[in-house]
């Protein structure tokens, strides 16, 4: 449908710093086909995008809503791989690309320091590698795409990533946990598979839940109608079941904030969130002419913090903490389109305040622009 076309996209200023660690190979033995990012080149020590590892905590330290055992940390008392000996040199980008391709529970020993990992490729999963694929940070591992490259991409529709079913769009493999680990510099700007986007992570297919992280000034293209999810794009989850985000922060400040399109935050087509105790601030929808996009304009700019696109699906909010967000076209907070009519937002013991919308919202709920089976279920929040 068309929207409203709005003003030009803000400028961001972003004050840097960089933390590194060595880049000397491991013993961790590679899948084939675990290296294969021609365009990879080595992390610049100085590279000036990368922001600190230090900013907000993870999560609104205000939610306190109830988090089901499908979506709390996982164990990883046993961990199949441990990134690292022990000292920061042993924790490179090749050790962890390689850990992501043998799946399994991956841990990491860097050393008793916080330190970040700057990826000179994408992490990419194997969909035949496990079942079950863990990857903990332990609160200290910070994993950095440069500004130059996505940090971790899942797709069971990817052949390079082997094919697994015949219907790679609906299956319930590979489970994928990301837990107690930041993400910052993530960049799948003019990367167009499967339509673009999750500047951070990407996945379709199979399930996926974050629990405990945090994402820091990733992007993804400036224009387009329909991509987005700065921080994190999902596709074709297994049986409609939903995305959990679980005591999560995006953005967070002025400087750390994320960028795309369409969705500063969390993007998706026809999929299910359910978003817990979080928070989202300074995220930005920097597109120009909506979805489908205006006469004259290259296309979107909706969803400050949260993209939703598709026909049968529920956006779940609890405990959840938004503002500051903004959108060039509409919903500085939420975007959410089910195209049929069919899906539902609901937001519960939440707070979305001075997210701005630029170009349209819906009357009444200041921040958020929604064409649902109804309004919005709204219980316990303020919105304003």
């Amino acid at each position: 449908m068309a929207q409203l076309s709005s003003s030009a996209a803000l400028a961001l200023t972003l004050l840097v710093l960089t933390v590194g660690c060595g880049s000397s190979p491991t013993g961790v033995p590679l899948r084939d086909g675990g290296l294969t990012d021609s365009a990879a080149t080595a992390p610049d020590a100085a590279d000036p995008h990368t922001v600190p590892s230090e900013g907000p905590p993870a999560g609104n330290p205000d939610g306190h809503c109830v988090v089901p055992p499908e979506a709390a940390l996982a164990d990883t008392s046993s961990p199949t791989q441990v990134v690292g000996d022990g000292t920061p040199a042993s924790c490179t980008s090749e050790a962890f690309v390689a850990a992501v391709a043998l799946g399994g529970v991956i841990t990491f020993d860097c050393g008793p320091a916080p330190l970040t990992i700057t990826l000179a490729q994408t992490a990419k999963v194997f969909n035949d590698s496990t079942p079950e694929i863990v990857i903990d940070g332990g609160d200290l591992v910070t994993l950095s795409g440069a500004g130059a490259r996505r940090i971790l991409y899942m797709n069971t529709c990817d052949e390079a990533q082997h094919w697994t079913t015949p219907h790679c769009q609906d299956q319930d493999t590979p489970r994928l946990t990301l837990q107690n680990l930041t993400f910052i510099d993530g960049n799948s700007t003019g990367d167009a598979t499967e339509g673009g986007g999750g500047g951070a992570v990407f996945v379709r297919g199979g399930r996926v839940r974050i629990v405990h992280s945090r994402f820091f000034h990733n992007e993804c293209d400036p224009t387009g109608p329909d991509l987005g999810g700065a921080a994190v794009r999902v596709l074709s989850q297994s049986g409609g079941l939903p995305v959990y985000v679980v005591d999560s922060t995006f953005g967070g400040t002025p400087a750390l904030g994320n960028v795309c399109s369409n969705g500063g935050g969390l993007s998706s087509i026809g999929v299910s969130y359910t978003v817990l105790n979080s928070l989202f601030s300074y995220n930005r929808a920097v597109g120009s002419g909506a979805n489908p996009m205006a006469a004259g304009t290259p296309g979107g700019g909706s969803g400050g913090a949260i993209y939703n696109d598709g026909n049968t699906f529920t956006l779940t909010l609890c405990g959840v903490a938004m503002h500051d967000n903004h959108a060039n076209e509409g919903g500085g907070a939420i975007f959410f389109v089910s195209n049929d009519r069919s899906g539902s937002l609901v937001i519960q013991d939440s707070v979305l305040r001075a997210n701005p919308s630029d170009g349209f919202e819906t009357s009444g709920y200041p921040g958020i622009f929604v064409l649902a089976s109804g309004p919005p279920m709204v219980s316990g929040s303020i919105v304003e």
